[in-house]
């Protein structure tokens, strides 16, 4: 079984079958296919249609075309559909999904619902290679990136689960699940697009977070692209030598480097950059520690998601005490920083924030 494929943009080749991937036509490229078919121009938008803004699974769910034309695209064509095959649901209501991928690949993705929102925490890469010391993806290797579709797919299947469980609407997607997001470029901006574009889901760039560790020149390559989402960086402590141990990829994108393609960025976008920051105890708590974030921020438009730490087994870091946090904050508050205390979800069945590393029913099955 082939695990592992570069797929090439002329072939669309599906590394499970001899079929080609259809998903990986564009709109122009499959009114060239429709007509070299003898089908009038119009199919290639019915079927662009199916396969994004509907998301058909089979070739049979698109009902408004003709029988022999459906049997000719099963015949040559593949869906890689994304699938659920194990969902737990946590004690605070929020679910996390495997997601089962068509090389049998598994990645996971959240549903978070609180009083205001529903937010999709999705995966861009099986696995990670970043190695971060308190985050349970980064233990585990990375196997590839996913496509476009596949990252699309679990944004689907999660809205999905917001309508069956909680009848509401998904409002907000995060990448900030397994892999580093910007590792991804080409695929992840090609999702965004879907997900943003009126054939695709038609939801708001506003309403979409890429959270990355910090990869400087891809930074400024996002301004370069005029990206209208939102962007996030993973800090976790303003000092070199501190992220240097806990974030290995600080060692080749510093602190002083990543400042200054963040500048770059929200000059390029107008947008202003969510630091998240979680505070673990005798670590990155200090007085001294607040102060160096807080100058940190006054470099780049910004504001600080402070977020709960989630242990993870074999991790070295525990959670800051109350008081601590508080003293934290209110040092930040008082040099003008915006702040804002995001609390953790899903704890109890490793969904939250760091905790994903396919611990499910579907990859321990693939490790026996």
């Amino acid at each position: 079984m082939l695990k592992q494929v570069q797929h090439d943009k002329k072939e669309y080749l599906c590394p499970m079958s001899a079929k080609k991937d259809i998903r990986k036509l564009s709109l122009e490229e499959l009114g060239q296919l429709v007509k070299q078919k003898g089908e009038p121009a119009f199919r290639a938008k019915q079927i662009y249609d199916w396969l994004w803004a509907k998301r058909a699974v089979t070739f049979d769910d698109m009902s408004n075309l003709s029988k022999p034309m459906r049997d000719w695209l099963d015949e040559n064509f593949i869906i890689n559909a994304v699938e659920i095959h194990d969902l737990q649901i946590s004690k605070d209501q929020t679910i996390k999904c495997a997601m089962k991928l068509h090389d049998e690949y598994v990645v996971e993705s959240v549903l978070i619902p609180s009083t205001d929102r529903m937010t999709a925490c999705i995966s861009s890469q099986v696995g990670c290679s970043l190695t971060c010391g308190f985050c349970a993806t980064g233990k585990l290797k990375r196997m590839r990136n996913l496509n476009a579709d596949e990252i699309f797919d679990q944004v689907v299947l999660i809205r999905d689960q917001a309508k069956e469980h909680y009848g509401a609407p998904l409002t907000n997607i995060v990448y900030m699940g397994m892999g580093e997001p910007l590792l991804n470029y080409a695929e992840v901006l090609k999702s965004t697009e879907k997900i943003i574009s009126p054939q695709g889901l038609g939801m708001s760039p506003q309403r979409i977070t890429v959270s990355t560790a910090g990869v400087a020149k891809m930074i400024e390559k996002l301004g370069d692209d005029g990206v209208k989402f939102n962007l996030a960086l993973s800090l976790h402590a303003a000092n070199e030598e501190k992220r240097n141990k806990i974030m290995p990829i600080n060692e080749t994108n510093s602190l002083e480097n990543l400042a200054k393609a963040l500048i770059y960025f929200t000059e390029k976008t107008g947008t202003r950059v969510t630091f998240e920051y979680i505070v673990f105890k005798d670590f990155n708590d200090s007085a001294q520690d607040a102060q160096e974030l807080a100058d940190y921020c006054k470099r780049v438009k910004s504001k600080v998601n402070i977020i709960e730490y989630n242990p993870i087994d074999g991790g070295e870091f525990k959670q800051t005490t109350p008081e601590r946090l508080g003293a934290f904050i209110k040092h930040l508050e008082k040099n003008n920083i915006i702040v804002n205390v995001r609390r953790s979800r899903g704890k109890d069945i490793d969904a939250a924030c760091g905790q994903l590393a396919n611990k499910n029913k579907l990859a321990e099955q693939e490790l026996k």
